[in-house]
């Protein structure tokens, strides 16, 4: 049984409401500056680039800047699991957010009034921030719900004892 989503059901899912982990590495990485893995807010549409804001001078902006190439996996981890992962070349680094575009982003992860008191209290991040853009060249993902669909009931809870 294969668990691998269609193109069509892995883009769908990457471009639902997921907190995304971004993994980028460091080219001649030092012992202990290898890998990064850090939560972050993104924005994809099917068929499209992937795009994260992030500080000018943060560890990610970086790396990324070194290496032009990341990787994000956004999952669900409500039984039944699911997660797609993406890995891609950086097609633009744009310095500077636009409004509009951090506005979206904010109003896509937070509820209307704590999105607008956000953007009210973090409007040094339009400067500060630069947008990075990722096509997708590598996918891997999973949906387990065809296990769901077999066993006699729901999943349990995660964390639970299976008998």
């Amino acid at each position: 049984m294969s668990f691998t989503m269609s193109i069509a059901e892995r883009e769908h899912f990457l471009a639902a409401v997921h907190v995304g982990v971004l993994a980028v590495g460091a080219d001649g990485a030092e012992p202990g500056k290898g890998l990064l893995a850090v939560p972050i807010w993104y924005d994809y549409r099917p068929g499209g680039v992937l795009t994260v804001l992030t500080g000018r001078d943060s560890a990610k902006a970086r790396r990324i800047r070194a290496t032009r190439r990341f990787a994000l996996c956004a999952q669900q981890e409500d039984p039944p699991c699911r997660y797609v992962s993406v890995e891609g070349p950086v097609v633009a680094i744009e310095d500077g957010v636009d409004p509009a575009e951090r506005a979206a982003m904010a109003h896509r992860y937070l509820p209307p009034a704590t999105a607008r008191a956000y953007l009210a209290a973090t409007t040094e991040q339009l400067t500060a921030d630069i947008a990075v853009r990722m096509r997708p060249e590598r996918w891997h993902s999973a949906d387990f719900a065809a296990v769901a669909a077999r066993l006699d009931g729901p999943l349990p809870p995660t964390g639970t004892e299976h008998p």
